[in-house]
C-alpha cells in the first residue's frame, strides 16, 4: 500500500506569536500517532494562514488519524476557519528521484 500525504490548510484567528507558541506547545503530541512517518508545520503571518504536510505509512494510518480526537480538536478549534484537508499518494518511484524525505520510521499499526 502506498504512503499517503495529507494537507492541511486553515485561516487563524489570533495573533502569529500565540499561534507559534501552541503550535510547539502541541508538537509532541504528533510525534505518537501511528503511522505518521512526520509533520511539517506550515506558516503564513500575513495571510494568517497555517496547516501541515503529513507523510504516513498508508491509507489505514490516514483513516486513523482522521478519527483521533487530536484531529477533531484541530479542525473544530475556534481559532481556526476555513480548514481543509486533501489527501494523495505518493509516486515513490519519481519522489525519491527528486530526493523526496520518504525514509520509513518503524512504527506498530
Amino acid at each position: 500500500m502506498p504512503q499517503q500525504i495529507i494537507q492541511t490548510n486553515f485561516h487563524f484567528d489570533l495573533p502569529a506569536s500565540d499561534f507559534e507558541r501552541g503550535a510547539s506547545s502541541v508538537a509532541t503530541q504528533f510525534d505518537h500517532i501511528p503511522g505518521l512517518q512526520w509533520k511539517i508545520w506550515l506558516f503564513n503571518e500575513e495571510r494568517k494562514e497555517g496547516g501541515g504536510i503529513y507523510l504516513f505509512v498508508n491509507k489505514n494510518a490516514v483513516t486513523n488519524f482522521k478519527n483521533s480526537d487530536l484531529f477533531h480538536g484541530v479542525a473544530t478549534n475556534p481559532a481556526f476557519h476555513t480548514f481543509s484537508v486533501k489527501q494523495f499518494e505518493v509516486l515513490e518511484a519519481p519522489s525519491l528521484l527528486t530526493h523526496a524525505p520518504l525514509s520509513r520510521r518503524l512504527t506498530i499499526l
